[in-house]
């Protein structure tokens, strides 16, 4: 293929009631996962954010890619996605800044503007200030890894000329994630690439960088894929399920696909495989959709899959990252 693209895995470590495990047995179970996976073969790993959450979705995805950081020596390590606007943007800088340097310039920081009302109020931020909030702070990030001090003066935040030391000696790309129109312009706008959840918005994506007067060849998309491959989908479909129908309707409750009311929730685990964002492939079928997709949008530079959905086993993630490596990832790699 023309471009080469990084194929990768995404986690939020949940660790749900019904299926939970000892917290600390998780986390060492994910971290010897991911080091199992490079040398397998593959080139990512991309953690999300969540807070005051029951099944412990990770508040803190910078803390573990510092964990990854320290056991790989190849992997990109990057964030799909931090909820920017629930932060100090100077912390977010300094903190990705360090990430970068730790890992030789292996970190990439992915921001989105978030949903969940419960995080803003919890942090004292109002929802309808979101699009101030991280667009204020996408740019007090980026004057920060530029080594000059900062000054900034805007709506939400306001900074004398302080140095964020110290810099990156690698910037990190800064992503920007959303799946509304407004969101995926802002990220054709400001952002040094496009995170896509499940496909979507791709179209609108390249289309919002004509406006912006780029070129589509200027872009860059990070694609978070919710196809689950395994050798048998219709027996993987059976045994996921209702590990599926949990992730999908959790999504739904917090308000990821519009207003919760307005939402309704799956009824069972087939509804929610078949109306949902996945996809049951085996390897032959992965390998003509995702060449198809990568043929269709040049600029797709990284495509990463759920390692195991929120209550599976590390076991069930194993068995499916080995059949990608061996079955999958060397007819895409050419």
């Amino acid at each position: 293929m023309a471009n080469r693209v990084n194929f990768g895995l995404w986690y939020d470590f949940r660790n749900p009631p019904q299926w939970r495990k000892p917290f600390g047995r998780m986390y060492e179970g994910y971290l010897d996962q991911i080091v199992h996976a490079e040398q397998l073969g593959f080139d990512s790993v991309w953690l999300t954010e969540h807070h005051f959450c029951e099944d412990g979705y990770t508040p803190s995805p910078l803390v573990i890619a510092a964990a990854i950081g320290a056991r790989t020596t190849r992997m990109r390590i990057g964030t799909n996605l931090i909820v920017l606007p629930l932060h100090d943007p100077v912390r977010i800088a300094e903190d990705a800044a360090t990430l970068s340097l730790l890992t030789r310039g292996r970190f990439d920081l992915g921001v989105g503007i978030g949903y969940k009302e419960e995080e803003f109020a919890a942090f004292g931020r109002s929802l309808k200030h979101r699009p101030s909030l991280i667009e204020e702070a996408c740019e007090i990030i980026r004057r920060g890894w530029s080594g000059e001090p900062v000054e900034f003066s805007g709506r939400r935040f306001s900074l004398g000329a302080l140095p964020i030391t110290p810099a990156p000696e690698t910037a990190p790309a800064l992503l920007i994630g959303g799946m509304a129109e407004p969101a995926i312009e802002r990220a054709a706008r400001i952002g040094d690439g496009f995170l896509s959840t499940g496909g979507i918005g791709l179209d609108t994506y390249v289309e919002a960088l004509e406006r912006q007067g780029k070129s589509p060849q200027d872009g860059r998309i990070v694609l978070g894929c919710w196809a689950i491959i395994s050798d048998d989908p219709e027996a993987e479909a059976a045994r996921i399920g209702p590990h599926a129908l949990y992730q999908a309707n959790e999504y739904i409750r917090w308000g990821a696909f519009g207003p919760p009311d307005q939402v309704p929730l799956f009824a069972d685990a087939d509804s929610a495989l078949e109306g949902g964002l996945y996809e049951m492939w085996d390897a032959p079928t992965a390998v003509e959709q995702l060449s198809a997709l990568i043929a269709r949008y040049p600029r797709i530079c990284d495509i990463h899959f759920w390692a195991q959905l929120p209550g599976e086993d590390v076991s069930a993630g194993n068995r499916r990252i080995g059949y990608i490596a061996e079955n999958v990832l060397p007819h895409l790699r050419g």
